[in-house]
C-alpha cells in the first residue's frame, strides 16, 4: 500500500506490519506527517498530555545500560543522592500541580527499591494522594507483582518502564538485566491494575527495524502511553561519542509511530531540547504528549513555555487515562 492508502486502512481499523511500516521511511516527509497528524486527530483529537517527573534518588546504579549517566559503571560525575524527603517531593508535586501539569512521577536509579525504600516511597505516595489532585506516576525499575499491588494501594495509578529499544538490540546497550525481564516487569504492572508507559530511546545506533520492533511489542503489550526519547549522548557514557539525530528523523519516527500505534499518548521525553524549536514540528507529525520541566540528568523545558506552545498549536491540555 502507498502512504494514502495506508493512512486510509488505518483509519479502519487496520494494524500496520512490519513491512507496511519500513515503507514509511520512504514516503515524502511532509505528507507522511500531516498524514499522522491527521490520525493523532481522527482518534485522539486535540487533548495533550502533559506530565513531568522528578529525580528522586540519584546516581549509583548498579546497571550498565551504555546511555546512562547514573550507572555505578561510568564516570560521568552525576549528582548522587538517597531518596529524596517527603516534603521535597511534596513540594514539587504542588509546584507542578499549580503550573497544568497532569502528571507527576518519581523516578529512582537502581535496579529496583529495598524493601525499606518500597515501604518509604508507598509512605510518600499517600502523602502526595492525600494533599494533592495530580495524577501519580512511579518509575522504580524491575519491582515485582507484590511489590506493584503495594504501589497501587499507595495511590500510584501508572508505571513507567521503558523497553528502550528492540528484543534484537538490547544486549548491544544492556548486559545486566534483559529484554525479558522488562516484559515481565510491565505484565507485572498490568496485572497489579496499573497503567503503563513505556517506550524508547532513539539514536542509540539502533537501525530503522529496530525502532518499528520495539512499537509493535509495545502494540502487543497494550501499551497506551509511548515516550519517544533522543538521545543526548552524555560524556563519561559509552555512547557519548554518537551522532545526535535530526529534527527530520525524529519527525520521522513519531509520524510513524503514530501509523502502528494510533490510538496511543505519544510523548516526546527526553531530549526534547536538542530540537531547535523544542518539539514543535514533531508536535504536528502525530505526538500529543510531552514530559516538561528538567529531565532527570538534563535540562528540559520550562512548564509556561510548553502550555504556550501547545495553546498556539490548538492543544488542550488535559489528562490522558
Amino acid at each position: 500500500m502507498n502512504l494514502q492508502q495506508l493512512y486510509s486502512a488505518v483509519l479502519n481499523g487496520h494494524q500496520v506490519t512490519k513491512q507496511e511500516a519500513l515503507t514509511l521511511y520512504d514516503a515524502p516527509l511532509a505528507e507522511l506527517c500531516s498524514a499522522a497528524d491527521e490520525l493523532r486527530q481522527h482518534f485522539r483529537g486535540n487533548a495533550f498530555d502533559l506530565c513531568t517527573i522528578v529525580n528522586g534518588k540519584s546516581g549509583r546504579c548498579s546497571e550498565n545500560c551504555k546511555y546512562c549517566a547514573q550507572s555505578v559503571h561510568y564516570n560521568t560525575d552525576v549528582e548522587e543522592y538517597p531518596l529524596m524527603d517527603e516534603e521535597s517531593l511534596l513540594k514539587e508535586a504542588l509546584y507542578n500541580q499549580n503550573k497544568g501539569v497532569h502528571r507527576y512521577s518519581i523516578v529512582t536509579s537502581g535496579r529496583t527499591l529495598s524493601d525499606d525504600e518500597l515501604t518509604q516511597i508507598c509512605e510518600h505516595y499517600r502523602t502526595l494522594r492525600n494533599n494533592c489532585t495530580i495524577s501519580l506516576c512511579a518509575s522504580h525499575g524491575l519491582l515485582s507483582l507484590e511489590q506493584f499491588r503495594e504501589l497501587k494501594a499507595a495511590g500510584v495509578s501508572r508505571y513507567h518502564n521503558n523497553l528502550e529499544t528492540s528484543r534484537r538490540y538490547f544486549p548491544q546497550i544492556c548486559t545486566t538485566h534483559t529484554y525479558d525481564d522488562k516484559i515481565t516487569t510491565i505484565k507485572n504492572a498490568l496485572a497489579a491494575g496499573l497503567e503503563v508507559c513505556s517506550g524508547g530511546i532513539m539514536g542509540l545506533g539502533e537501525t530503522l527495524e529496530d525502532r518499528i520492533d520495539m512499537a509493535l511489542d509495545l502494540r502487543e503489550l497494550g501499551i497506551k502511553s509511548i515516550p519517544v526519547n533522543i538521545l543526548n549522548p552524555i560524556p563519561g557514557t559509552p555512547l557519548a561519542g554518537l551522532p545526535k539525530l535530526t529534527a527530520e528523523e525524529v519527525r520521522r519516527i513519531v509520524a510513524i509511530y503514530r501509523f502502528i500505534l494510533p490510538t496511543a499518548a505519544i510523548r516526546l521525553a527526553g531530549g526534547r531540547g536538542l530540537l531547535p524549536d523544542k518539539g514543535r514540528a514533531v508536535f504536528q507529525s502525530g505526538a500529543n504528549a510531552a514530559i516538561s520541566g528538567d529531565m532527570l540528568t538534563t535540562a528540559g523545558i520550562s512548564i509556561s513555555d510548553d502550555l504556550a506552545m501547545l495553546n498556539s498549536l490548538g492543544f488542550e491540555a488535559k489528562l490522558h487515562e
